[in-house]
């Protein structure tokens, strides 16, 4: 059996398209050995017919005489004559290894590559937070201690009891370790209890 897949075909530059939906990409298949059996269009359909023109032995004019593919952008074209009326068209594209080349660079460039890239940003915004956030405290407690200065300074109360410990969950002992190889920092400010280890 001898198939061939047309996207496209023209008798004298009129289209051949199937009879029933007038699609322009169907099948021609030839079954037997005789050169002169007539082939069966098939299209993509569903819909089937016997071609009176072309045989099997066009069939294989129409294989000997196509281009093929080299690269990805290529058309794999066919032209010959059958009584005087020229056939003409395009093969449905064969798989060439320019077309796997072209496919990985697309898939490289529109997948891969923005992927690993939001990644990267979404590591190095993770370990920026935690520094930003260490250095908001510090930054806070130095302002602290500086109004406190300024404002006097204050006399702790004699009969002042401490309220019970409310230890943090975030941190121990009001810092947090980072399991980090891009800083050398290995210890953090906790910035939920601002270094104190524990919470109202």
């Amino acid at each position: 059996m001898l198939t061939l897949k047309i996207q496209q075909m023209t008798v004298d530059g009129h289209p051949c398209l199937c009879p029933d939906c007038a699609s322009q990409a169907f099948t021609l298949d030839g079954q037997g050995f005789i050169d002169a059996f007539p082939v069966w269009g098939n299209c993509w359909n569903g819909h089937s017919w016997e071609d009176p023109l072309i045989t099997i032995g066009h069939l294989k004019q129409i294989q000997a005489a196509s281009t093929g593919r080299a690269k990805a952008e290529d058309d794999d074209t066919f032209e010959i004559v059958i009584g005087g009326a020229v056939f003409a068209g395009i093969l449905h594209p064969e798989l060439t290894a320019d077309d796997l080349k072209v496919a990985g660079k697309t898939v490289w460039n529109r997948i891969i590559k923005p992927a690993a890239r939001r990644k990267k940003r979404a590591a190095i915004r993770a370990v920026k937070r935690p520094v930003r956030n260490a250095v908001a405290a510090a930054q806070a407690a130095a302002i602290g201690a500086a109004w406190g200065l300024q404002a006097g300074g204050h006399q702790p109360d004699p009969d002042y009891t401490p309220e019970p410990v409310n230890a943090c969950p975030f941190c121990t002992d009001g810092y947090i370790n980072l399991d980090s190889h891009l800083h050398d920092a290995t210890r953090i400010r906790c910035s939920v209890c601002t270094g104190t280890g524990e919470i109202d």
